[in-house]
């Protein structure tokens, strides 16, 4: 569906790892007093071009990918581009399209797009999903069936749980231009963390760059790390929790 670009703001303790806390004080939403001024809009309408142009927020799923034409292709393509063009990922390639065993109709792929053209997306899938061997990406790694991810990647026993989901693929594209580029990620984060609400969670696991901490900060996103870093594809990685706000 598509979505309107605005905030939500009160505090969730995450039920999935209660022994855990925030890394800051912060929400895992951007700030009020920052949404406010880039995001705050009334309607599904394009937002006006002195702020981020005309993004539109898309989640798609198997029920409703007719609906959006060719868009979960481009956002597939997009994926290639970035995880086996740019960053030389050694993952699932067909026709053009980067993919795995988690892109299933258990998931959801929240999508930012403007005039046609991919702007960022990230995948979400409900730690209760299975699909034959596979769950989800940290617990299959936990439970050692991914050979390119170790399996000490978590501090605790991987969660199977309705109230947590996890995120993957997450990505904004080098067309992104930086005067915008940090509004583009928090909206990103937005819509992950709205989706997955909906969904019934209430903490999001997630596998981020190992400099997180920076740019959790700058984004105004409240995460604990739950797992040491580790190296993908030469790329230095660490599994973060985010915490819920509603």
């Amino acid at each position: 569906m598509d979505r309107p670009l605005r905030f939500k703001q009160t505090y969730s303790v995450p039920e999935g790892f209660p022994e855990l806390t925030p890394a800051n004080a912060t929400s895992s939403a951007p700030s009020k007093s920052a949404r406010i001024e880039v995001f705050a809009v009334r309607s599904s309408q394009p937002m006006p071009r002195s702020d981020v142009g005309n993004i539109r927020a898309t989640t798609l799923s198997f029920r409703n990918i007719h609906e959006y034409g060719p868009l979960l292709a481009k956002y597939l393509e997009t994926r290639k581009s970035i995880f086996i063009d740019q960053l030389k990922w050694q993952v699932g390639e067909a026709d053009g399209m980067e993919f795995d065993q988690y892109d299933t109709p258990a998931c959801r792929w929240v999508v930012l797009h403007e005039f046609g053209e991919i702007l960022a997306g990230v995948r979400l899938l409900p730690t209760t999903a299975q699909c034959g061997v596979y769950s989800y990406m940290l617990r299959d790694a936990q439970r050692g069936i991914l050979k390119d991810i170790p399996s000490d990647v978590l501090f605790v026993e991987a969660p199977v749980k309705q109230s947590v989901w996890e995120a993957s693929r997450f990505f904004v594209t080098k067309d992104v231009a930086s005067s915008r580029r940090q509004q583009v990620q928090q909206e990103l984060f937005h819509q992950m963390t709205t989706v997955a609400m909906e969904g019934g969670a209430s903490s999001i696991l997630g596998i981020v760059p190992s400099v997180w901490a920076r740019w959790s900060r700058r984004l105004g996103v409240n995460a604990s790390p739950v797992g040491a870093k580790f190296s993908i594809d030469g790329t230095v990685s660490q599994s973060v929790l985010f915490n819920i706000y509603k």
